[in-house]
């Protein structure tokens, strides 16, 4: 459940900014933000803490465990 919340969410915020612009920003590979997105890879937590920091994004609301 969190994992498919999750890449709902980072599609979101991500909006129209390239995936390639964002991943090098948080300084992660573009494949697998990309893997990320299109929820084919579970992120680990230093990552996840990475790409909250980059939008100012709280983690309970990033992963679903919480609304805006």
């Amino acid at each position: 459940m969190y994992k498919e919340k999750f890449s709902e969410r980072l599609k979101e915020i991500i909006g129209d900014e390239s995936i390639s612009s964002v991943a090098q920003k948080i300084g992660l590979n573009q494949s697998t933000l990309s893997r990320y997105i299109h929820n084919d890879r579970e992120i680990g937590i230093e990552n996840l803490c990475k790409i909250a920091d980059y939008f100012n994004e709280d983690l309970d609301i990033l992963t679903g465990r919480r609304d805006y």
